[in-house]
């Protein structure tokens, strides 16, 4: 029976042919995504007041009440019963406890400090705008840490400096987008700068800045066996296996991170040598920094970071002594205030001098703070510090479209829970994400089914802050 063809024929190599050019297409999208590099510089949502943080990560939890957070009321009750029940912390606490420490108002907008920051108050109180009504969920260190650096207690989320970078890549393709500088890990970990369900090229470079020289601070930093151009043809030779093993498997986000890496530590070799190196800083620079201390030294290479286009850089203090007093508050407090407020004072002047403050956004604070309460030592013992409290504490920030010498929020008289412009740590981070020019709830990633974004299902924009 002859069956009239309604379409021209087609041999059987022609349609083999065919068949392959459209499943190519089929890969090309996925292709040049991989392709593409996730650093590159991209648009926020919309014009952003600031192009780079630097966090200054009190860790441990700092007194409000011994620093930001003057009341008068807690001084004159000291060693009186509160008229209220003690808050939930972590233990058991006792009567009020007064300041040890002298406070005083500042600048033109006068700001109240106690001498803990007294350099850092008295240089720049009309720069800092004081959040005095944070709260969060628990009173557990690791906990509240994530949820300060993540967005959630649990650990398998991308750390705000990861959301960033993932947002708006970053300006200098030879540094990394997001830095992390700890002196040692006590109580920080990897998952305080980790980009988890997000690609791994997004995760914060870590730093111990014990470490002094910058082959101590960056592994491998420099190859002693081969010249670059011996180490380009070894990092082609290598990308080319790397294609290779891709094309056999399914798109690997994990296996195109560790390219990108590679691609990266290649390119860091000069920039990096010369961004953490601060002997060519002027003898007055490093006098200004306290640059032989391990505080002094971490802020003044966030400020090199920062001139050379990096967009996120975390400076935790608090290492061999942290902000955790539930012991000891008055000469502990003095001696992390003395190792703390000269260089805090100092970067702010620095970047002010030299017209960068206001493209910064400056963040100062811990994860919580303590109660007014004396706590009550375990195991016996005079009681001498405070316990933990997320019921009520205090953050600043400065440059970066804030309101400088201003003050948002209240806690009670006696500085235990915020009652006044209640301020969630998903709030903070809906601010940050607005002032780097995002709307929180768009900054989003698909993963296991369901969008995610830093602030979860939370957060509102601060807009009172806002310059």
């Amino acid at each position: 029976m002859n069956i009239p063809r309604t379409t021209p024929s087609t041999t059987r190599r022609q349609a083999i042919q065919s068949m392959g050019t459209g499943l190519g297409l089929i890969a090309l999208p996925s292709l040049v995504q991989a392709n593409k590099n996730p650093l590159a510089v991209k648009s926020p949502h919309f014009h952003a007041s600031a192009k780079h943080i630097i966090h200054i990560y009190l860790n441990g939890g700092p007194s409000q009440v011994d620093t930001w957070d003057y009341k008068p009321e807690l001084n004159k009750r000291g060693g009186q019963p509160l008229p209220f029940r003690n808050l939930a912390t972590e233990r058991e606490t006792g009567v009020a406890l007064a300041s040890p420490f002298q406070f005083k108002q500042h600048g033109d907008c006068g700001l109240w400090s106690s001498e803990i920051f007294d350099k850092t108050a008295s240089n720049h109180a009309d720069k800092l705008c004081v959040i005095k009504s944070m709260y969060a969920n628990t009173p557990n260190h690791e906990q509240s840490m994530r949820l300060m650096n993540t967005g959630d207690e649990r650990q398998s989320r991308p750390s705000y400096g990861s959301w960033l970078t993932y947002g708006l890549g970053t300006e200098n393709q030879n540094l990394p987008g997001f830095v992390a500088m700890c002196p040692g890990l006590p109580v920080a970990d990897s998952s305080n700068w980790r980009s988890s369900f997000l690609p791994g090229i997004f995760q914060g470079t870590y730093l111990d800045t014990r470490k002094t020289s910058v082959e101590e601070l960056i592994a491998n930093i420099k190859n002693a066996r081969i010249d670059k151009s011996q180490q380009r043809r070894q990092l082609d030779l290598l990308s080319a296996l790397n294609s290779e093993h891709k094309q056999r498997r399914s798109a690997d986000p994990n296996l195109e991170s560790r390219i990108q890496s590679f691609e990266l530590a290649y390119r860091m070799q000069m920039q990096a040598t010369d961004a953490f190196d601060i002997t060519n800083e002027t003898q007055a620079t490093h006098d200004l920094y306290n640059a032989g201390s391990v505080h002094g030294r971490q802020l003044l290479i966030a400020r090199r970071l920062i001139e050379r286009g990096v967009r996120i850089v975390q400076c935790f203090h608090g290492d061999v002594q942290p902000w955790d007093t539930h012991g000891g508050l008055d000469s502990a407090m003095r001696s992390l205030g003395k190792q703390a407020d000269q260089p805090i004072a100092a970067l702010l002047t620095d970047l002010d001098q030299r017209g960068l403050l206001d493209q910064t956004l400056v963040i100062c604070g811990g994860e919580f703070g303590r109660t007014p309460a004396v706590e009550i030592p375990i195991g016996g013992g005079t009681p001498t510090g405070r316990d933990h409290n997320h019921h009520g504490f205090t953050i600043w920030l400065a440059g970066g479209g804030v309101k400088g010498g201003y003050s948002y929020g209240n806690t009670d008289e006696f500085g235990y829970r915020a009652i006044e412009k209640r301020t969630h740590v998903h709030d903070l981070h809906a601010t940050m994400l607005h002032l780097m020019g995002f709307d929180h709830e768009k900054l989003t990633y698909r993963h296991a089914g369901r969008d995610f974004r830093l602030t979860d299902i939370a957060g509102h924009v601060i807009r009172d802050i806002i310059a």
